[in-house]
């Protein structure tokens, strides 16, 4: 109960600020790259710069959607696992209503 509780209030919340900040950095990066292409005098290098520059940014991104994602599958896991738990409860309680009622309906007769 813990853990479920530790990733909804703060793995998967944290993973998602942390895939927001990736986006505004991805903005701030394209903003600087294209900037920086239009006033190099070096056209090729600048290009270069924003590969590595780009390469990097998804690769984070990348990262932390990785990450988000397995936190999400944890999650899903751990609710799977109580709904069979709470399913065979059911089941359990269903089973003892219905061998009581036959054996009422048994002294009954």
């Amino acid at each position: 109960m813990a853990e479920l509780q530790m990733l909804l209030e703060e793995e998967i919340p944290a993973g998602k600020r942390a895939l927001v900040e990736s986006y505004q950095n991805l903005s701030r990066v394209a903003e600087y790259c294209e900037n920086n292409y239009v006033q190099a005098q070096d056209k090729k290098k600048a290009l270069e710069e924003t590969k590595a520059y780009t390469t990097q940014s998804l690769a984070s991104v990348a990262y932390q959607i990785n990450a988000l994602a397995n936190n999400v599958l944890q999650l899903l896991d751990i609710q799977a696992s109580q709904l069979r738990r709470m399913e065979s409860s059911i089941n359990h309680i269903s089973q003892e209503k219905y061998f009581r009622l036959v054996w009422e309906a048994l002294h009954f007769l």
